[in-house]
């Protein structure tokens, strides 16, 4: 069952009027913040909507935040949509730091089953999309589906350059102009606003998620157990490549579903959040359940 959240985790309201999927102006889903335990581990979750279950999990060393656009668009969609915040960010606990993949995922599983909203469509971002497929592997009867934003779907890990790339993008103490040309070669496609990106950073959360997934081969969550599948794959995405999604289309076959997201690379819910929510909305009412 949830839990009340301590002082200052209380439930608030947002009252912006937002772009629904139609193009028409609505007032946004109100968002509930909760916390449930597992073991010594707090977990902050964004909770709002009615309907299947949709679990948004972001990027490597960034919060729930990030999809605030995306989120209200899928709850006035007709989905109950949750966003965990990774151990250290929000109000859940930094300590203990993750073990291994499966310890994130095991988290998530904890949310869904004390939302107790039946099993979820996992929605994951970049590292996300890694707890997202695990999960599906390890807890079938909690997943009904996974949608992978801007995925590794390889079965090698991000090459030197773009891991370095993505440590000075989060590092606080380097100049700005160096950390947007960080931002914009692995984050951002030609002509996007890297800016925002230079915010909600969270460091020692990136060096213990990152060591928590190299601890666990690629090879145990590749295939994403065996529910269906939807790849957005970015058009501008040194992570995310043409040929890996070739491959990937030829070992899940029917079960997966590619599409392209338009003038995005890495940081793809930032760049293109209307197009992604459209598809994902779409796409999930063919698995929810």
């Amino acid at each position: 069952m949830w839990k009340d959240g301590s002082k200052g985790v209380k439930k608030c309201t947002a009252r912006l009027n937002l772009r629904s999927l139609h193009g028409g102006m609505t007032m946004a889903v109100s968002v509930e913040r909760k916390m449930i335990t597992r073991g010594a581990v707090q977990i902050e979750v964004l909770a709002q909507g009615k309907g299947p279950t949709m679990v948004l999990l972001p990027s490597l060393g960034r919060g729930a935040e990030d999809f605030d656009p995306m989120a209200d668009v899928l709850a006035q969609s007709g989905y109950r949509v949750l966003r965990p915040q990774p151990r250290g960010i929000g109000a859940s606990s930094a300590a203990p730091v993750y073990a291994d993949l499966q310890d994130c995922s095991n988290d998530i599983a904890a949310v869904i089953e004390a939302d107790g909203n039946g099993p979820a469509i996992m929605v994951g971002h970049a590292f996300g999309n890694r707890v997202s497929r695990l999960l599906a592997t390890i807890r079938p009867d909690l997943v009904t589906g996974v949608v992978l934003v801007a995925a590794n779907v390889g079965h090698a890990p991000s090459p030197p350059k773009v891991r370095e790339a993505i440590r000075n993008s989060a590092n606080p103490t380097l100049p700005d102009d160096v950390r947007l040309d960080a931002l914009r070669f692995a984050f951002f496609a030609p002509g996007n606003d890297a800016v925002p990106w230079l915010k909600n950073w969270y460091p020692d959360v990136l060096a213990a998620q990152r060591i928590a997934g190299d601890q666990t081969a690629r090879t145990i969550d590749y295939a994403s157990g065996n529910v269906p599948v939807l790849y957005m794959q970015p058009s501008h995405d040194p992570l995310a490549h043409a040929e890996d999604a070739v491959e990937y289309k030829a070992a899940l076959g029917d079960r997966l579903t590619v599409i392209k997201i338009p003038q995005s690379s890495h940081a793809a819910i930032a760049e293109q959040p209307d197009f992604i929510a459209r598809e994902i909305a779409g796409w999930a009412k063919k698995v929810a359940r």
